[in-house]
Formats: C-alpha cells, sequence, structure tokens
C-alpha cells in the first residue's frame, strides 16, 4: 500500500515531464521545409516547393515572406500553386505570398518557379511566417558548427550544374536591349522623316503696294485731270509757238 501511494507520487511529475518534452519536441519539428525535384546548379525553370506548418492553435497563417538566396532576383521567380485566394508579390529582396488567413493548425503549402537556380551547393531561403492574430515566427537562423539552430532557415541542397549548362542572361539586360533597339528604331525613322520632308518654302519679302482706292472711288476721276492737265499743257505750248511764228512773218 505504501508502494503503490509512492509510485502514484512521482507519477503525476513524470508525466508533467514528459508532456513539456514532448511539447517542446512539437515545438521544434514544426519549421518550413522547402524542396524540389530540379534541384540542381543551373537549372531552369526549376519548381521549388514550400511547406510551412502551423504552429497556433488559434490562429491561422496569413502570409509568408520569402528571402531570396544571392543569385535569385525578385523578378526571376513566378507563383505556380498556393491556398486558395493567395498570390504572390515581388519584394525589395524577394517575395511574399498572402491571401485569406488558414484554418488554425494548417500548413501553408505552396510552389514557385524560379527561372534558373543559381551555381552553387545549397540555397537558403530565410522565411517569416505571420499569423492572423499578428504573431511572426521567424526561420532565418543558420547552424553554427555543430550547433542546431532553434528556428532553422530552410535550406535547398544542389546538385552539380549539367555539362555544359551556362547562366542565362539577367532578364533586365534583355529588356534593356529591346528598349535600347526601339529607341534607335525610333530615331532612325525620325531622321528618315526629316530627310525625306519637302524644304519649307522660302519666304518671298514683300514690296510695298500704293494704297488701293477708298471704297467708292475706282481712280476714273485722277486719271482724267491727269489728262486734262496734259492736253491743257500742249495746247498752251502750241498757241506759244504759233505766236512766235506770226511775230517773225513779214506779212504780219
Amino acid at each position: 500500500m505504501q508502494r503503490s501511494r509512492v509510485s502514484s507520487r512521482f507519477a503525476v511529475p513524470a508525466a508533467l515531464a514528459l508532456g513539456l518534452l514532448l511539447g517542446a519536441a512539437g515545438t521544434a519539428a514544426a519549421h518550413v521545409e522547402v524542396e524540389s525535384p530540379s534541384a540542381q546548379a543551373l537549372a531552369v525553370d526549376a519548381e521549388v516547393a514550400f511547406s510551412a506548418e502551423g504552429e497556433s492553435s488559434t490562429a491561422g497563417i496569413a502570409d509568408v515572406k520569402v528571402v531570396l538566396p544571392t543569385g535569385l532576383a525578385p523578378a526571376d521567380v513566378t507563383l505556380v500553386k498556393a491556398p486558395d485566394g493567395w498570390t504572390l508579390t515581388p519584394t525589395a529582396d524577394g517575395y511574399a505570398v498572402a491571401g485569406p488567413a488558414l484554418a488554425p493548425g494548417a500548413a501553408a503549402d505552396w510552389t514557385v518557379k524560379v527561372r534558373q537556380l543559381p551555381d552553387a551547393a545549397s540555397l537558403v531561403f530565410k522565411t517569416l511566417v505571420d499569423y492572423s492574430d499578428g504573431h511572426t515566427d521567424r526561420w532565418i537562423e543558420l547552424p553554427q558548427g555543430d550547433t542546431k539552430p532553434e528556428h532553422p532557415a530552410p535550406t535547398l541542397a544542389l546538385r552539380p550544374a549539367a555539362p555544359g549548362a551556362t547562366p542565362l542572361a539577367a532578364a533586365g539586360a534583355s529588356a534593356s536591349a529591346s528598349a535600347s533597339t526601339s529607341a534607335s528604331a525610333s530615331a532612325s525613322a525620325s531622321v528618315s522623316a526629316s530627310a525625306s520632308a519637302p524644304a519649307a518654302p522660302t519666304a518671298v519679302p514683300t514690296v510695298a503696294v500704293a494704297d488701293a482706292p477708298k471704297d467708292g472711288e475706282d481712280g476714273t476721276g485722277t486719271t482724267a485731270v491727269v489728262l486734262g492737265s496734259i492736253a491743257g499743257v500742249a495746247v498752251l505750248a502750241a498757241l506759244i509757238v504759233l505766236a512766235l511764228r506770226r511775230r517773225k512773218s513779214p506779212s504780219a
């Protein structure tokens, strides 16, 4: 009887300790995973799948922010699959997937397509998981020696690049080249148009013109006066000549 009491006395603390241990193990087990069937350096159009486990029993995951590793740009990533209503938005250093909050405890699973994986041995995707109650889980820690981090960042190991694989040209470079080509074409078209356009007519100097007759005047009166004056002078000159001749004549 006494042995039974002693056993029961230690049974409760042991159960509590086991519960705490299991709870701690459950918390540590929850994390963000990443995997890809195309996990190879320089792989093109590689699909990379992520899964963020829901750790809260009272709030659901509302969005996830991912920091891209060196060699990947936000423009290189497009969304393939995500929870209903979720969309991908590029950020300054990566991307975010967000939408209606999931049910408490539900995992957020999404897949993205990467234009080309970098030439590296592994890729680290630091991730922030935001819950509907404002809480954030930060899966951003890296291993330090033999110490395993409590909140490890999801890491994708890559196989060596295939023989002959080469890096693709940056997406921005092709866009810039296209814009430059368009600009050159526009400039050429403008020059051609200017060369083929007829020359502007040379300005002709204006010559002052005498004032036109006023309203109601046709210029006839002025002409008549001038002609009359000329005729009068001619008659006067003829009379003077005739008088001089008579004065010189003996019969006169």
